[in-house]
């Protein structure tokens, strides 16, 4: 499958998906669409063995969600974005085979809770976490929404 803000190879039984959407990796929809998308391809994938996730850059892994994509939304769109990113980390979370992230930068908001959700993370000496989310008074981006 083609993807537009992801780049996806595999080599010698590891599959390594990095995310690209410049400048900084932010979370939009098609980022989110595209992650859950590789994710369940690699799932049933039985070379893959393995798999590393990282940004593309070396400012950031992901530096949280597209706030300009969010600001445009009314608050139940923003819940149905938040499920979407529920999904995709869920499928990361459930693949049943080792993920790691590889932070090189700023993994901050949903950036920081995408890299939780891998079974191993290794940092660059300038990664950077946090959640700033706070200061919009959206914390509740990333929960789970029933």
């Amino acid at each position: 499958m083609q993807y537009r803000t992801i780049l996806y190879k595999k080599e010698n039984g590891i599959g390594v998906v990095c995310i690209n959407h410049p400048p900084l990796n932010a979370l939009n929809s098609a980022v989110v669409c595209e992650l859950h998308q590789i994710f369940n391809e690699i799932s049933t994938d039985s070379e893959v063995k393995v798999v590393i996730i990282t940004g593309s850059g070396d400012k950031a892994f992901v530096a949280g969600t597209d706030i300009t994509e969010m600001k445009s939304r009314s608050t139940l769109e923003i819940r149905d974005f938040a499920v979407q990113v529920r999904k995709a980390n869920d499928a990361i979370y459930n693949l049943g085979k080792p993920v790691i992230a590889a932070i090189n930068g700023f993994s901050l908001g949903g950036g920081l809770e995408l890299a939780m959700v891998c079974d191993l993370r290794i940092c660059s000496e300038n990664a950077k976490f946090g959640q700033p989310e706070i200061n919009l008074g959206r914390v509740d981006w990333g929960k789970r929404v029933s």
